[in-house]
């Protein structure tokens, strides 16, 4: 425990820079990840019918086929990978040098976009059809079908994995050290590559990512609680509202 304490005290400040960028990586990627899912979630869902003029149709099935590639690209294969395709392979085909906290919101972001956009469109799916009738029925187009009925649903739905995928994030911020981003494991090896004390200082970094996730698991939960709220109400109809009016006469 000695030698543990005094790692900590000597190296705190690296510490507590890394667990910092790992909690802005994983925040700012999360949201832009839940962005980029929603946004194909709704083109996903956006029905093909044989009555649409045919460029229509073709640039829907051109467009559901790429994101549908993008989906299984970026969900098939490891972020450390695709971390290194994506900083390195931009230098080497089109000489751009992404700087290292750009590139690893960018990778986790789109990453994160792949899994949301699943995420999404199944909330979507999970709302009952009836729904989607009844607001064509009452001439809603798709678009305002979607934005002023079904995402607010499915936004509320899908909140505990939106959580869930952010606390996955601050886990996976890990597999950046590979392009050199200084996140947490990136300044937990620069310490023990100093002080060749691997297990002792690996130990600390895996309690500061332990505390990390289940501070922000707890935060998330009470975060969704409120925006649950009451599981338990009454809709009163008028005739309702009336009885209850004449009894408190």
């Amino acid at each position: 425990m000695e030698v543990i304490y005094n790692i900590l005290v000597k190296n705190w400040a690296g510490f507590l820079v890394g667990a910092g960028v790992t909690m802005l990586i994983a925040l700012i990627s999360t949201i832009f990840g839940s962005i980029i899912g929603l946004f194909i979630g709704v083109i996903k869902t956006i029905p093909v019918k044989k009555s649409d003029f045919l460029p229509k149709r073709i640039v829907l099935k051109a467009v559901n086929a790429l994101l549908t590639a993008y989906i299984e690209i970026f969900r098939g294969t490891p972020m450390m990978v695709q971390a290194v395709v994506i900083f390195y392979g931009t230098a080497a085909l089109f000489g751009i040098h992404m700087d290292y906290m750009f590139a690893a919101i960018f990778i986790v972001s789109i990453n994160t976009g792949a899994y949301m956009s699943e995420i999404v469109r199944g909330g979507i799916n999970s709302i009952d059809r009836g729904q989607f009738e009844a607001a064509h029925a009452i001439g809603m187009s798709h678009s305002q079908t979607m934005f002023n009925i079904i995402l607010p649903q499915t936004i509320r739905n899908i909140l505990p994995a939106t959580s869930n995928e952010f606390v996955i994030n601050i886990k996976d911020t890990a597999v950046l050290n590979v392009i050199g981003v200084a996140e947490l494991f990136f300044k937990t090896k620069s310490i023990y590559g100093k002080n060749l004390l691997f297990f002792q200082t690996a130990l600390i970094a895996c309690a500061i990512y332990l505390v990390l996730t289940i501070s922000t698991t707890r935060i998330l939960r009470l975060l969704e609680k409120k925006f649950r709220g009451s599981d338990s109400y009454t809709l009163l109809s008028s005739r309702a509202k009336q009885h209850e009016d004449l009894a408190v006469d």
